[in-house]
């Protein structure tokens, strides 16, 4: 016996199994055959028109690294019931507008932390690159009242807290 397995494989070949050639039916056609008339719809190619999509023109620089946000909590603050906006200028030559987003564990679980931070991504995209300010850090922290806020007081309320700042 000698070996250590305790079955025994014996390698087979291909010669128990009959050699059939497939049969081969008609030609097949492609499986989408263009329109004679051409999609109407969607122009392609060199006919499509070289616009910017509004997304893009309204994209914000994001905030991600935590020192950045540290420094904009030395800035301007103002608070509203729903959220609290940091505006820190930063001094440096680049008018781009940064915003940031932050909500902490106290408030709820990961879901809804998630949902109040991709309500302020579209306030930010709404609202800040008309009334915020030129070459500064915008944060936006989370509060517990924000949770279940309607979406137009948010705007309202975020339109208010830039004016103030701008007046102070």
């Amino acid at each position: 016996m000698g070996s250590p397995f305790f079955f025994v494989f014996e390698p087979k070949g291909m010669s128990d199994e009959a050699h059939l050639p497939a049969k081969q039916s008609r030609p097949q056609t492609a499986s989408r055959v263009p329109l004679t008339h051409g999609d109407g719809r969607r122009p392609q190619g060199a006919e499509r028109s070289p616009s910017a999509r509004p997304q893009e023109a309204q994209r914000l620089d994001i905030i991600k690294r935590r020192a950045d946000f540290v420094a904009a909590n030395s800035g301007r603050r103002t608070t509203t019931p729903g959220f609290v906006l940091l505006v820190r200028d930063r001094a440096d030559a680049d008018p781009a507008m940064r915003v940031g987003f932050t909500v902490t564990k106290k408030i709820r679980g990961a879901v809804v932390r998630n949902r109040m931070k991709r309500r302020f991504r579209a306030l930010a995209r709404e609202i800040v690159p008309a009334l915020g300010f030129a070459g500064a850090d915008h944060v936006m922290i989370g509060r517990s009242k924000g949770i279940e806020r309607d979406f137009a007081l948010l705007r309202t309320e975020l339109e208010g807290a830039l004016q103030r700042l701008r007046s102070s």
